[in-house]
């Protein structure tokens, strides 16, 4: 299970909460987690579905937007994803770790991460200590204030 799982974007969640939202279709808080990103919405749409064809989170074709890789946290109600993980044998767990992967390759893709790496390495952070940091907070400051402590 993904221990310290941020909460939804739309709930005060960090920038790993992305992982959680459904596709850009409305005006809420996604679009500003996207922009401090610097992911346009058909960058973070593309990094999703390419996730989502690797990976069991591309089962779910009955779920609200006909993908797991669209779904929410595990916590928070919905029927329509838990039929399609019991339909596709895909324990909570598995679905979490999935999510967290999900996370993971998002932030990877995000310049505003890949900034964040290269000013941490000019701090004298080591750059795979700085993307550790980076993808377990989803916080560039709680990253550094960690990596601060590791080195």
């Amino acid at each position: 299970m993904w221990k310290n799982a941020p909460s939804h974007i739309c709930r005060g969640g960090d920038l790993r909460g992305i992982a959680f939202c459904c596709p850009p279709v409305k005006p809420c808080p996604l679009l500003k987690a996207l922009k401090i990103l610097k992911l346009s919405p058909e960058e973070y749409v593309r990094i999703k579905e390419e996730f989502a064809k690797k990976t069991k989170l591309g089962l779910g074709e009955n779920t609200c937007f006909g993908s797991l890789v669209w779904c929410c946290k595990i916590t928070k109600p919905c029927p329509l994803r838990d039929y399609e993980l019991r339909r596709n044998n895909i324990s909570p767990e598995e679905y979490m770790m999935l999510k967290k992967l999900l996370a993971e390759e998002i932030l990877k893709n995000s310049p505003l991460i890949k900034e964040a790496i290269e000013l941490f390495v000019k701090k004298g952070i080591p750059r795979d200590i700085a993307e550790k940091c980076l993808l377990e907070t989803g916080d560039i400051k709680k990253a550094y204030e960690k990596a601060k402590t590791i080195v």
